[in-house]
């Protein structure tokens, strides 16, 4: 008994020992579980992107999309993993589909493979481009990006929600890319047509244009989504007209 003693003594003063020194060291060992998950994760993905810092170059200098924004959409999308496959049959490190990807390696002279790392990182960062021009704010982008442009296209006309996996992912990425996160719910849903029968009988003068903060789809303002502003003084607002045409001066006929 004494011997158990003993030996249980030596355990805890070997292990006290070994925590003072490491301790002494600086060593973070008493770090919450949570913040040393999120470090190694961090580390896990600079390593990842560091692999492919050439390819992720080239296609940011080629579409002119931020290497920022091409690293985070490729850590969400496949965690660096070059031969991934979705349940939807998304392919390689971008999560490119099929007919995406024939397209635009047809479109850009991409080769024949969907998982090699440089064509599917070119692949990936020319279909965000082209859903940035497409849409011009980053959530509209990112929501067309996961859910495809006619999902995101029914969205917009007919107020279809977007499923649940697309609106996470716009709002996870939206934040790191810079932009809005698109609203959710009924506050999503586009506005009816006006009806004519509902119009004003008398239509006030046009005063201009919108706001400079006026929103527009995706959370972004009209100065934000021009795309050229050098021409906007060549603008001119066109009166809306309304149901009944105003009377000329000195004319009574009906």
């Amino acid at each position: 008994m004494h011997r158990v003693h003993i030996a249980r003594a030596i355990r805890r003063h070997g292990i006290c020992r070994r925590v003072a020194v490491l301790l002494l060291a600086g060593l973070p060992i008493l770090a919450p579980a949570p913040i040393a998950r999120a470090q190694d994760a961090t580390i896990v993905q600079a390593a990842g992107n560091a692999r492919f810092a050439a390819y992720i170059a080239e296609a940011s200098q080629r579409f002119r999309i931020p290497e920022t924004w091409i690293c985070a959409v490729l850590d969400t999308e496949s965690a660096h993993d070059i031969r991934a496959v979705s349940e939807a049959g998304a392919m390689g490190l971008m999560q490119v589909m099929p007919d995406t990807w024939t397209e635009l390696a047809a479109r850009y002279a991409f080769g024949d493979d969907p998982f090699d790392p440089r064509d599917n990182i070119l692949a990936g960062t020319a279909y965000l481009r082209e859903m940035l021009d497409r849409y011009g704010n980053v959530g509209a982008m990112l929501a067309a990006y996961n859910a495809g442009p006619g999902r995101y296209d029914e969205y917009l006309a007919i107020g279809r929600p977007l499923p649940a996996e697309t609106r996470a992912y716009v709002a996870k990425l939206a934040p790191i890319l810079g932009g809005e996160p698109l609203p959710s719910g009924a506050s999503a849903t586009p506005s009816p047509p006006t009806d004519w029968r509902e119009a004003p009988l008398f239509v006030a003068p046009a005063l201009g244009g919108s706001p400079a903060g006026s929103p527009h789809p995706g959370g972004q303002s009209a100065a934000e989504l021009t795309a050229d502003p050098t021409h906007d003084d060549d603008a001119t607002p066109i009166p809306a007209a309304g149901i009944f045409v105003a009377r000329s001066e000195g004319n009574s006929s009906p």
